[in-house]
């Protein structure tokens, strides 16, 4: 009986090889198999190849759009989210079809062939990347940002306006949710794909800051002797500050909340300093505002955390009680809420030319509990002597002096005190002032070789009130001398010819109207 099994086995076997068509390794794919509607019959494995990735790329134009916030879309297509290929196994099955395995598994698999087809199906991939830094590129645009509850101050009061809650596009969530779209349920076609977003809720509640109403600290300082435009700087940003409601745990940037430093953002040229020298710039005079802040805040027992002093002293504060802001330099004023409630920073400025910040809260210190500062002087350093710089640029006439300034270091120090007993003493800061002299610039530019030798004498002299003497003179001939002119134009008569230079006044005599000297500063 077992004679026979073998027998027929080795039968059987023999009329299958001779059934089957003979291949050899590396031949063309077999007739009846495709990969999608792709009749790979009779091509190699690199034919085969190349014609899947071309379907592959037939679909990169299907235009694929994420949904942001509300109306805001971003359109692409698959090829911009790195369209490819994703199963490229599929290839090596399809080419082993009919060859791999036994004998007998081979031989069925190319009778199956004869009435059916084998079809494999493509899968598509994407460049995970690639989605990321398109959403992060455009979806920021659609970002809604919470709007805190906020306060403001009227003549009776605090009224409270309620937060807006905001929507934000979840960039690592939405980078996987589209990625998994694609991967498992994209079919080629234009589709849409909502973004993930989260929910922002504002800070703050009516009843929260309806506690918001005691004094924690107020503090005033005095830009009398300012000009229009310093003037119309120090009241642009006392305004761009106040109204700022600050909740616990929040950080306040005094720059970023008055910058940028622009003609459009409310701002005119005025003296500001600018290494040991005083300088126009756009936003001069707005050290004042942080500084008068400063020291709101420090009567506030808020908590600063980042505070410059000014490179030359300034006069509307003691010593080391400024807090200087410099766009160039990357000065800032900041300080945090260190409170359990939330505070609102009033700015006022007067038509006395007066500029004073309160800052408002929920006062929790004892009644008896009293905070003074108090400025040191450690060292005042007188500046050098008079410095005079000629400038061949301008001409004879010009002169433009500025004060000297007084070098100082100083120390802040706080003192406590409860009940009228000093209870504590600690250091606040301390800041170095330079020095600076007594200095001017003057012209030198002229035809007239007398004019030249005058005012060359007079700056070899060392003194700028001799020089401001000579140069006056020259500028008052020289304004006089255009007025005249100007005059006889108007009578349709020619000029009369102006002296080139008039002489210095003989000493004694009534001098020339001076450039003011000693502008205020930042």
């Amino acid at each position: 009986m077992k004679k026979w099994s073998v027998a027929l086995a080795v039968t059987m076997t023999v009329m299958y090889t001779a059934a089957m068509p003979v291949h050899a390794k590396g031949d063309k794919i077999e007739s009846g198999i495709y990969v999608n509607d792709i009749n790979l019959a009779g091509m190699t494995v690199d034919e085969a190849r190349q014609a899947i990735e071309s379907y592959v790329e037939s679909y990169g134009d299907a235009q694929i759009t994420l949904h942001a916030v509300d109306e805001g879309t971003i359109v692409t297509t698959a090829a911009e989210l790195g369209l490819k290929w994703g199963n490229e196994e599929i290839l090596e099955e399809a080419a082993r079809f009919g060859r791999d395995g036994d004998i007998l598994q081979c031989y069925k698999e190319l009778k199956d062939l004869e009435y059916q087809n084998r079809i494999y199906e493509v899968g598509f991939d994407f460049d995970k990347n690639k989605i990321r830094t398109l959403i992060e590129e455009n979806a920021e645009q659609y970002d809604q940002e919470a709007v805190n509850a906020s306060l403001t101050k009227t003549e009776t009061g605090f009224q409270v306006t309620e937060g807006q809650p905001g929507i934000i596009v979840d960039t690592t969530a939405s980078t996987d949710a589209v990625y998994e779209y694609l991967l498992s349920e994209w079919n080629g076609a234009a589709c849409d794909i909502d973004l993930a977003v989260t929910v922002a809720e504002p800070m703050g509640t009516a009843e929260e800051l309806s506690k918001v109403k005691d004094v924690l600290g107020t503090f005033t300082t005095s830009y009398s002797s300012s000009g229009g435009a310093r003037s119309a700087n120090v009241t642009n940003g006392c305004t761009l500050i106040n109204g700022t409601t600050l909740y616990p745990g929040e950080e306040f940037s005094c720059y970023e909340a008055v910058a940028p430093f622009s003609e459009a953002n409310g701002y005119y040229m005025a003296a500001s300093y600018l290494s040991g020298q005083v300088v126009d710039s756009l936003g001069g005079g707005i050290c004042q505002v942080s500084t008068t802040l400063y020291n709101a805040v420090l009567l506030s027992e808020l908590e600063v955390t980042e505070r410059y002093n000014h490179s030359m002293i300034v006069t509307y504060v003691d010593p080391s009680a400024d807090a200087a802001i410099a766009e160039s330099s990357g000065k800032d004023f900041k300080f945090k809420n260190n409170t359990d409630h939330p505070v609102y920073i009033e700015g006022i400025t007067t038509p006395d030319k007066q500029i004073t910040f309160t800052i408002y809260g929920v006062e929790t210190r004892a009644s008896g509990r009293e905070v003074v500062y108090e400025s040191v002087v450690l060292e005042r350093i007188p500046p050098d002597t008079e410095v005079i710089y000629t400038d061949a640029s301008r001409p004879v006439g010009y002169c433009s002096v500025q004060s000297a300034h007084i070098g100082y270091r100083a120390q802040l120090w706080k003192v406590v005190r409860e009940n009228g007993v000093e209870v504590s003493r600690e250091q606040v800061n301390s800041s170095s002032y330079m020095k600076a002299p007594r200095s001017a610039t003057v012209g030198i530019a002229t035809e007239d070789e007398g004019a030249y030798n005058a005012i060359m004498a007079a700056v070899a002299t060392n003194s700028i009130d001799q020089v401001k003497a000579v140069a006056g003179a020259y500028k008052a001939a020289a304004d006089a001398a255009a007025a005249e002119a100007a005059a006889a134009e108007g009578q349709g008569q020619p000029p009369a010819p102006a002296d080139a230079g008039a002489p210095p006044p003989a000493e004694g005599q009534a001098q020339p109207p001076q450039p003011q000297e000693g502008a205020p500063a930042q």
